[in-house]
């Protein structure tokens, strides 16, 4: 797709072309897709849009994939981009409410479609060559830098957390500007450095991977939108879309990659992480004491 014209538009040219190609199902949901706002693609879960084509959930992840958008979050993450650029922050927010309504179960409804479907995506993403070459550098790295900033901190925090209770040598950040200086003079040779950012270019990012580059540190990028134009400059891009709506938790999919990551270093290096799984919880029981026993 070019990137001269807005989203719905670069859409509508996907559909003119793919259409005689597409099933009567897939053009249901085509059709509807080029008539609506893009507020109401946005904010609708996959089943809603089956409901409101006559097709299936299934029928319209289907179509996203044959547009060319990878699943329903594709489609809106590159509607997203546009829309939170043009409208104002409490705008959208009045919007997001204005579209769940106040049925207390449809909300409830609502968190868990959208986060199943940037789960789904995620999974879709899979490139097991950049996982393989992420979890080697990890497993071999004497330690590791986890880099994160604002929403995506808990990702970092979660997984230098775990890492260290697995043996491995980790500490998590999310300064930015000067405070970072700090964090990046202590990354050494044959370290590793992974970075959470879902799709801001933050100078950070650039000079962090400069850092890594000078001293010979390992890189892995777990992102949304940057992969593509980080891919050359770091060893391995590990998909995680961030959420187009704001419904769901933005660090969602960082956590389930990190997750990934860390079973995977279970089961390429089982003594160390049995060992200090079993250091740990005897470090707990000395805290607890006889009375909690």
């Amino acid at each position: 797709m070019e990137n001269t014209h807005s989203p719905i538009e670069q859409l509508r040219a996907v559909v003119r072309q793919l259409w005689d190609d597409l099933s009567p199902a897939e053009r249901a949901v085509c059709q509807y897709l080029i008539t609506a706002s893009p507020e109401q693609i946005l904010f609708a879960s996959a089943q809603e849009l089956g409901g409101a084509t006559g097709t299936s959930n299934a029928t319209v992840i289907r179509t996203m994939q044959r547009l060319g958008f990878g699943g329903l979050p594709g489609l809106k993450r590159a509607l997203a981009a546009e829309f939170t650029s043009s409208v104002a922050p409490d705008v959208r927010l009045q919007q997001r409410i204005s579209h769940v309504g106040q049925d207390l179960s449809a909300i409830w409804e609502r968190v868990f479609d959208e986060a199943r479907e940037r789960i789904d995506h995620c999974r879709r993403l899979f490139d097991s060559e950049a996982f393989k070459k992420a979890v080697e550098m990890l497993v071999n790295a004497p330690g590791v830098l986890v880099y994160a900033a604002g929403a995506s901190d808990p990702a970092a925090r979660h997984l230098a957390l775990k890492l260290g209770r697995r043996g491995h040598r980790a500490r998590a950040t999310s300064a930015t500007g000067f405070a970072l200086a700090d964090d990046l003079l202590s990354l050494s040779h044959g370290e590793a450095l992974v970075i959470f950012q879902p799709g801001r270019k933050l100078k950070e990012i650039t000079v962090l991977i400069d850092r890594a580059h000078a001293v010979g540190a390992g890189i892995v990028l777990i992102s949304d939108e940057l992969g593509g134009a980080f891919a050359d400059l770091v060893d391995a891009v590990l998909a995680a879309p961030h959420t187009p709506t704001g419904i769901t938790a933005e660090p969602l999919t960082g956590i389930i990659v990190a997750d990934a990551l860390l079973l995977a270093l279970d089961s390429l290096d089982e003594p160390r992480s049995v060992e200090h799984s079993h250091a740990l919880n005897a470090l707990r029981e000395q805290l607890l004491g006889p009375r909690f026993r």
